[in-house]
């Protein structure tokens, strides 16, 4: 475990920690980390501890600061299953949920909220949306997603009509309340409140998971390490418009602490407590402390016999008798003393502990979801196997004292400071990262090794990598902090395993995840400069897939009661079979009344028709330079079905080119009679016939190379806008010096390092900026809001100068994501 990067606020003289303050963090599975800091300005009104601080971890400068409008501190946070939603909660039972305002992580807006004034939130929930997926290291050797990641059958906590589940939060108060707030489907907010049991008490720490019935387990506790730790099932449903909750009673337990006659006074407070999993409300973990130390416990809930009385043991049993039992919650492990705990993270990565898996994840030393994370007050982390609480990992903080030879931590002491530790922690979804807060105010983000620093053979590391890549793949959540541990020599080696493993997936499948995996490609590729340029031709993939599924959508048939084909899957099957290099005898077999398009949609779309068009050009053009250096455009020159696409879109635009002129490329040629689209389109289905999918790949022939030579002369071949200058921080994380950062300073990002960035991603400051989603020119100083995506850098403008039915279609495909699935963040104009 180590430090990948510390983001600090810029130095303010007139501000003060408040130690008493508690500390919230939470990480969404579009990795963007929410967290509160204990400051407090004495120059102003503004109380900071009330603000909630939004980051993408990519940009953990741009941080996004919401004045939250609660009047006391912030208790709660946590995100929805899809993680562009955030509910926050504070000691005023005020509860808000907040959303990305224009789909912007750095612009949010409160849509809702509810209130129970006066009572303290201590546990705050989503609902839960019915999907579980358990993943099976056993089965991390299969050739099958399906087996590597199988489906759980789990219920949702509440569901509409048709089983759709419904979406709402649940709160625990500290008089002993549970309230919930039900979304219905026309925006309202249905909310209820009822008592955990009858006879209410104070509930000074809380926690919520879900059974796989569709039931809510609360667990509760006073906060005295005397006193049961209480279990409640909690059952939520809708009655005649109305919101309903059930409660009942649960076994309830003591801590084994309090039951040794040599720590029963020792440990009197309890300071955490939590689910192991939030679908598992059978493990639970407790953790008591004093000023000076603190004792875990992990208990679970168990199916036990119940014995029966010996006057009722005689009796001839009834055939079919069972045995009565009861549920009742056994110790399953406890730590020995330990220094004072500060903060704890649970494992978010849903994976299988049956006993096979366990076995194999031994075997192999894959840790990932096994190990649970424990922040000490001298500033020091341990990962403890989530089980038998062994030590798998520790780190030493900056002012921990347990390192040998650690002078500051002696000075602290003389000097009564306070020690510098984490007040929250979380991990991350894959477990291959920690987010902390200190009590600074500091963000630090660390690596957690796959095998908890154990020397792995370079194979299975890249197995544990390229399994946690396909979970990621599968799922759609962020791969940010699995390429936290790729080194570059590791990135070609992972991009041909996950393009053999998607291979031997069903075509059905295929289709599903063909623009996630390109996407994944891309971000392994911009981790080495070795391949940097194959991170350019991805990129161009998926803007390619994109243009070519909307200009076929286009297509109409020409009589309705159609055969089962679509014009576009037409297209593609006389283009396949046709190896003509005359564009015009394509044409021919096509049934061109299908491509009879009203003009003013065709001229709209002219700016991505021209982008194909260029896209073409350059490819042919460059196609002699590709040799030993890896140049942009080079992995097209054996791809075989992105050529086939090219083609088929070339083909399109001719056609439409005979309909509407004005829609048609524009290329600059050196002679008057020259067809540009005939020239540019033999070549390519030359270029094409050398890598068919359904033949061995070839080298092009001397003859198409000398043409290619040539074509520059007869056409002014165009300068492509490569995507896209990387601006982000993970490709500067490739040393191990953890790197210093400070909010709202793009500039505190260190440069590359000594290795000469490539040609094709160098920008003069003087250069035209682009709209690589539009594919339009911005100007030098581009005067238009614009927004980027946080993965991939992919630059578009916020507002749409369009005015055409056909282009806002293709802008509001990616009104919420990018290209690449990424989410957008508003850039501000200095960097535009």
């Amino acid at each position: 475990m180590e430090l990948a990067y510390m983001c600090e606020w810029e130095k303010r003289p007139k501000s003060t920690h408040c130690p008493s303050i508690p500390l919230v963090c939470s990480w969404s599975c579009r990795n963007l980390v929410a967290f509160t800091t204990d400051l407090k300005s004495e120059d102003d009104d503004k109380d900071v501890s009330h603000m909630i601080h939004i980051i993408d971890t990519e940009h953990p400068w741009d941080v996004y600061s919401i004045s939250s409008g609660h009047t006391e501190v912030i208790s709660c946070l946590e995100w929805d299953q899809s993680g562009s939603r955030l509910l926050s909660a504070d000691g005023d039972g005020q509860i808000k949920c907040w959303s990305m305002s224009d789909h912007l992580v750095n612009s949010w807006e409160s849509v809702l909220s509810s209130s129970l004034d006066g009572d303290p939130i201590v546990a705050l929930s989503w609902l839960h949306n019915g999907v579980k997926l358990a993943l099976h290291v056993e089965m991390s050797g299969s050739t099958n997603f399906g087996e590597k990641f199988s489906r759980v059958k789990f219920s949702p906590s509440l569901t509409l009509f048709g089983g759709k589940p419904m979406e709402g939060w649940l709160a625990v108060t500290v008089s002993g309340l549970v309230t919930v707030s039900l979304l219905k489907p026309g925006g309202a907010l249905l909310t209820a409140s009822e008592s955990l049991c009858r006879l209410r008490g104070r509930v000074a720490l809380a926690d919520i998971a879900f059974t796989g019935g569709g039931n809510i387990v609360v667990a509760a506790t006073d906060g005295s390490s005397s006193s049961p730790v209480q279990f409640y099932k909690v059952v939520v449903s809708v009655v005649s418009e109305k919101c309903r909750i059930d409660t009942e009673l649960l076994p309830s337990l003591f801590l084994r602490c309090t039951t040794d006659p040599l720590r029963r006074e020792k440990y009197p407070s309890v300071t955490h407590l939590k689910f192991l999993t939030r679908e598992n409300s059978e493990q639970v973990l407790l953790c008591a402390s004093n000023q000076n130390g603190s004792i875990v416990e992990c208990w679970s809930l168990r199916k036990e016999g119940l014995p029966v009385n010996n006057i009722f043991q005689h009796r001839s049993p009834v055939v079919g008798e069972k045995q009565p039992t009861i549920l009742k919650w056994r110790i399953l492990t406890t730590t020995s003393d330990l220094e004072r705990v500060s903060a704890v993270a649970l494992p978010k990565l849903p994976i299988s502990i049956s006993n096979t898996d366990l076995k194999v994840a031994s075997d192999t030393k894959f840790c990932p979801g096994l190990g649970l994370a424990l922040a000490f007050h001298d500033g020091s982390i341990q990962i403890l196997h989530r089980l038998s609480l062994h030590t798998m990992g520790i780190f030493y903080g900056s002012s921990s004292g347990q390192r040998p030879g650690d002078e500051s931590a002696i000075k602290r002491q003389r000097t009564g400071s306070p020690a510098l530790h984490f007040k929250a922690l979380q991990f991350s979804w894959t477990s291959l990262a920690l987010a902390g807060v200190d009590n600074h105010g500091k963000l630090h983000m660390l690596r957690v090794s796959p095998s908890m620093g154990q020397v792995l053979e370079m194979n299975t590391t890249l197995r544990h990598l390229l399994f946690l890549l396909e979970y990621c793949m599968v799922t759609g959540y962020d791969w940010w902090d699995v390429l936290l541990h790729v080194q570059p020599t590791m990135v070609h080696n992972l991009v041909e395993k996950l393009h053999e493993e998607y291979m031997r997936q069903n075509q059905a499948l295929q289709q599903v995840l063909a623009t996630r995996i390109v996407a994944v490609k891309a971000s392994l590729c911009k981790l080495s400069t070795a391949t940097a340029a194959r991170a350019c031709d991805f990129h161009a993939k998926l803007l390619l897939i994109a243009i070519s599924s909307t200009l076929k959508s286009l297509l109409r048939p020409h009589v309705l009661n159609t055969p089962d084909k679509s014009p576009g899957d037409r297209l593609t099957e006389i283009c396949a079979k046709n190896i003509d290099t005359d564009i015009d005898k394509v044409m021919i077999n096509l049934k061109t009344e299908e491509f009879v398009l009203d003009g003013p949609p065709l001229q709209s779309l002219q700016q991505l028709i021209q982008w194909v068009g260029d896209f073409v050009l350059y490819l042919l053009a460059n196609l002699p330079n590709q040799g030993s250096l890896v140049r942009p455009g080079f992995g097209f020159m054996r791809d075989g079905s992105s050529l086939g696409l090219l083609r088929e879109m070339l083909v399109m635009i001719r056609i439409w080119g005979l309909l509407k002129p004005g829609c048609l490329p524009t290329f600059t040629a050196t002679s008057d009679n020259q067809d540009s689209m005939q020239l540019i389109f033999r070549l390519l289905t030359k270029l094409w016939l050398c890598s068919r999918d359904d033949g061995p790949p070839q080298d092009p022939d001397e003859t198409l190379i000398d043409e290619c030579c040539l074509l520059p002369s007869q056409l002014l071949v165009p300068s492509m806008d490569w995507l896209p200058v990387n601006d982000g921080v993970i490709v500067k994380l490739q040393g191990k010096h953890p790197l210093r950062l400070q909010f709202g300073k793009a500039s505190s990002l260190p440069g590359a390092g000594s290795t000469a960035p490539m040609e094709v991603f160098t920008r003069s400051l003087g250069s035209q900026k682009m709209d690589n989603l539009r594919c339009v020119h911005m100007g030098v100083c581009p005067t238009e809001e614009s927004k980027a995506c946080t993965r991939c850098g992919c630059v578009t403008m916020l507002r749409s100068p369009n005015k055409t039915n056909a282009m806002k279609q293709w802008e509001q495909r990616w009104i919420k994501n990018c290209l690449c699935g990424g989410l957008w963040r508003k850039i501000p104009a200095t960097l535009t």
